[in-house]
């Protein structure tokens, strides 16, 4: 399993100290060895460092499943018990996303700035293409950890000790961002070499839209950024966002190695039997009688049998459930975002009568559960959404209770938007870890190494955010 244990600020000054002055490189640069990577494989380096970060389960790299309690643990369980540092977990995540993506974004925009072979067309639009998953990553840093580098990010020749920015002006700044980047998206960018939608332009477009959705709803409840958020849905719904789930942000895997999915490698390919399905989320499916289980879990208990491991505990993996076939088939494709996740941000935006009114909620809900149960090829959604425990008008909770809970069970397989969304929506229902009985954490602490090496800034962010803790609630998160 890799571990990673330098710090992004380590690898970025190695980097910048090992460059020479243009003159100098310019004349000893090798034609037939060329030492400035193109843009579209840095491009293509960062898009899958980006899916396999946020698909992977390697508990070294990232624990968002059992963090959104869909998984939990067998033989080790420190990390189902909250333990974040053992493994140096936030420190691993912290150096992937600036280092393996937002680091290769950057310098392939350089890149790209630079090439003179291209249109200017085709220019904006693979700095769109490429702006649009810098923002992601950001947007995703700023809700893992609050205050992060920022300005001064990404530049170790200027700033070799970043300090850290505040997290609703990040947050602010890339909504601006994204909301003009989007217009720029004119043909087909990165064309073949697009991985994620081969070139295809209006796919972008939707992409880019059903993201700014995402971050609208996300600081919909901060009132400071209220005409921002409210701002950034309209322009989002009227600009067009996901509508199917062919239009899903998703990475086809293939089933040869270096590009499997990485859950394939992580559980067959390294033959581990770490997980299996955790109690909370057995409970509430077949409390629902809900027809996506035997595509979410393996039968391995019987025909309709599913037992979760009570999360946390010491489980016997032959005891409970296990992760269906499709999860950890190698070609199982991973998503940055999906349809059925818009139509529940949808859902939410029109209760606050941003997108629609309070009485199309539920239709924007009953299509997020169709789209969930089209997405995996489980039947029966009609008559699931006909049960009283289900339906919109019946269901019980507040209007965030239910997007929230269905939001939860539509992000299986893809744990951090299953954890945000509990983060977002607070539904009952999730348990403490047997073992330590922590409390479910509300971010990741900050990396060990930024405590060492970049102390003063270290030290400023955590009280600016109410201390490092990990139940230190983020500024977008209210309730």
């Amino acid at each position: 399993m890799k571990k990673i244990i330098l710090t992004t600020l380590t690898i970025i000054t190695l980097m910048v100290s090992c460059q020479s002055d243009d003159q100098y490189e310019d004349k000893n640069r090798d034609p037939k060895n060329p030492t400035q990577v193109s843009s579209d494989f840095l491009f293509n380096a960062a898009t899958k460092s980006l899916f396999d970060q946020m698909t992977s389960t390697n508990v070294n790299t990232n624990i968002f499943r059992m963090l959104g309690q869909h998984w939990t643990e067998t033989t080790y369980v420190d990390e189902a018990n909250y333990d974040f540092n053992t493994r140096n977990i936030p420190q691993n995540h912290w150096s992937e996303m600036y280092r393996d993506v937002l680091l290769d974004l950057a310098t392939a925009k350089t890149n790209n700035d630079a090439d003179t072979a291209i249109s200017e067309a085709t220019r904006k639009t693979r700095n769109a293409q490429i702006e649009i998953l810098a923002i992601y990553t950001w947007a995703q840093m700023v809700e893992t950890f609050g205050n992060i580098p920022y300005t001064q990010a990404l530049n170790a020749g200027k700033y070799v000790l970043p300090k850290y920015d505040d997290a609703a002006t990040i947050y602010s700044d890339l909504l601006t961002r994204l909301t003009a980047t989007i217009p720029n998206l004119s043909n087909t960018g990165f064309g073949a070499a697009d991985n994620i939608y081969g070139g295809n332009t209006a796919k972008w477009k939707k992409f880019g839209n059903s993201l700014l959705l995402r971050m609208g709803v996300r600081v919909a409840d901060v009132s400071a950024m209220t005409a921002q958020s409210t701002a950034a849905i309209k322009s989002a719904v009227s600009g067009g966002v996901f509508t199917s789930n062919a239009d899903n942000a998703a990475l086809a895997y293939s089933s040869a190695t270096p590009n499997t999915n990485p859950v394939w490698v992580d559980l067959v390919q390294s033959g581990r039997s770490d997980f299996v399905i955790a109690n909370t989320l057995v409970d509430k499916m077949n409390d629902l009688n809900d027809p996506r289980r035997p595509f979410y879990f393996d039968q391995n208990k019987g025909a309709g049998v599913y037992e979760g491991g009570p999360y946390g505990d010491n489980n016997a993996f032959s005891s409970y459930t296990h992760v269906s076939a499709r999860v950890i088939d190698p070609t199982n494709p991973a998503s940055l975002i999906d349809y059925s996740e818009v139509c529940f941000y949808l859902a939410d935006a029109a209760e606050r009568s941003i997108s629609g009114t309070p009485a199309t909620a539920a239709d924007f809900y009953n299509k997020g559960i169709t789209a969930s149960f089209d997405y995996w090829g489980a039947p029966n959604a009609a008559n699931y959404l006909l049960s009283t425990k289900v339906n919109y008008a019946t269901a019980q909770g507040t209007w965030r209770v239910k997007i929230g809970t269905q939001l939860w069970l539509a992000m299986y397989n893809r744990g951090y938007e299953a954890w945000t969304a509990w983060r977002s929506y607070d539904f009952p229902g999730f348990n403490l870890p047997a073992v330590s009985e922590d409390p479910v954490p509300t971010r990741y602490t900050y990396p060990i190494n930024e405590q060492n090496l970049n102390n003063a800034n270290y030290t400023a962010a955590s009280a600016a955010i109410g201390g490092d803790k990990q139940t230190t609630k983020l500024f977008w998160d209210k309730f």
